[in-house]
């Protein structure tokens, strides 16, 4: 009778458990990837669903979560679900993070490598994945980004001396030259410590003079040469080229659409504005049958000083599989994204999301930007630019990243305590750029996460 009943109970178990894992048409239960976005915007978010059904759809053993998080929320989420067992397949990685969720084992950095090396190395932006690679791996895949482009009036100047040379020597002639022989300030820079984007343009200015955060320790240094000297350009810049006070991002736009600066700093997401696409921000209006305001600028996309070389300041994405991902599953998601999907993927907010692989360049220049009016990229903008921006991203650089110090990069953005003591040395609160240096190095060492790194014997 046992028998009879086991002969019976056995099957039905193992038809019951077959049934959980293959499905009463014998179909197999699809791998559930989660994938962690800082995309939280609406039309966004159906953008990536539209992507993720996409995959779907060319791989039904695999289902695709978008989960929308808050950058400023992601930080907290992915310590928890590391802490828990419970992080998300594939994720957005902040450029801040990267490093330092690779070493807190977050990443799994030879499913990041490997996915990367069967896309092709040199097929993404070099600066951008080389600050990703560490002792030869590489923790995390570029995946978009924006840029600060340089902006100025052509038909002032003579630009191509700055295209040539890309230096502060041409950038301070001109900014003099049009400073004497114009009513427009040469150069408009950011003066209002309130802002980041002070913050952000003086890093470029600094990244190009090879004034580093860090030193070859890792450990904070702000006293050297490369950065006092950063220190007095910017100081003349924003006391010589730029109106007085304390001068905020939208206004130093406003001020070049307007016709009164010759040339500024501003990220890329600028294009559309400059090109009239939208209706909130007017562009000064010239002579019907005359070049418009956009055709009157050359666009740089970086420069160097005399102690560095040439680099562009930028912000990138980074695509991540996790150490808890069903990695084969996560990898072929990720390698969709940044193929088949990535045309989609960068159409969001292309001029936020310049691809990290420059061979889609012709592919993105195609998609439709603006705000009131839309256009094709293409269509607005020549071979040169274009050319430029694709070359561009190459450059793209941030202080610390590489290094592993993005939280105290963090700080410095959160407390805007390097540019504080900025806008105190511009009023003359300093006698001299080396105090002012000092006293940076000493406040930002007491942020958190720009302590001295303990070196082990």
């Amino acid at each position: 009778m046992r028998r009879g009943i086991r002969s019976i109970v056995v099957p039905l178990l193992l038809l019951t458990l077959l049934v959980g894992i293959v499905g009463v048409d014998g179909s197999q239960t699809p791998v559930t990837v989660t994938f962690w976005t800082t995309e939280t915007k609406p039309n966004r978010v159906a953008i990536q669903e539209e992507i993720a059904s996409d995959f779907m759809a060319l791989h039904p053993d695999i289902k695709v979560e978008v989960v929308p998080v808050l950058e400023s929320e992601m930080p907290a989420k992915v310590a928890a679900a590391s802490s828990a067992g419970d992080l998300p397949d594939v994720m957005i990685v902040p450029d801040e993070y990267v490093i330092s969720w690779a070493k807190d084992e977050i990443l799994d950095i030879d499913a990041n490598s490997t996915l990367l090396e069967k896309l092709g190395v040199n097929t993404f932006a070099t600066t951008p994945r080389d600050v990703a690679k560490v002792e030869g791996d590489y923790v995390a895949i570029p995946l978009d980004g924006w840029a600060m482009l340089f902006l100025g009036r052509k038909d002032m100047t003579k630009h191509h001396l700055f295209h040539a040379e890309g230096n502060w020597r041409t950038i301070l002639l001109v900014a003099v030259t049009l400073n004497e022989a114009t009513s427009l300030y040469g150069l408009e820079v950011g003066t209002d410590c309130a802002e980041r984007f002070m913050q952000q343009v003086f890093e470029q200015f600094a990244l190009s003079n090879g004034a580093r955060l860090v030193d070859m320790k890792g450990n904070i240094n702000l006293k050297t040469v490369e950065f006092a000297d950063t220190l007095k350009v910017y100081k003349l810049l924003a006391s010589t080229f730029t109106p007085s006070g304390k001068i905020k991002q939208e206004q130093i736009r406003d001020d070049y659409f307007a016709g009164r600066a010759a040339m500024i700093l501003w990220p890329s997401l600028i294009l559309d504005e400059l090109a009239g696409l939208e209706n909130s921000v007017p562009v000064t209006k010239f002579p019907a049958g005359t070049p418009a305001l956009h055709e009157r600028t050359f666009i740089g996309t970086g420069f160097s000083g005399p102690l560095g070389s040439r680099v562009q300041y930028g912000q990138v994405n980074y695509l991540g599989i996790t150490k808890d991902a069903d990695t084969e599953a996560a990898q072929a998601f990720a390698e969709y994204l940044l193929s088949d999907g990535y045309t989609k993927w960068l159409s969001m907010d292309p001029l936020g999301k310049l691809p990290m692989r420059p061979g889609y360049i012709d592919v993105w220049k195609e998609l439709d930007f603006g705000v009131d009016r839309k256009a094709k990229i293409s269509a607005v903008y020549g071979a040169e630019v274009l050319s430029a921006i694709a070359s561009g991203v190459n450059n793209i650089d941030r202080w610390g990243i590489g290094t592993g110090r993005g939280q105290c990069v963090r700080s410095i953005y959160d407390k805007l305590t390097i540019v504080k003591i900025l806008r105190d040395y511009i009023d003359g609160k300093f006698a001299t750029a080396e105090l002012a240096a000092a006293e940076m190095d000493r406040r930002v060492r007491a942020l958190p996460g720009c302590e001295d790194r303990q070196v082990k014997p």
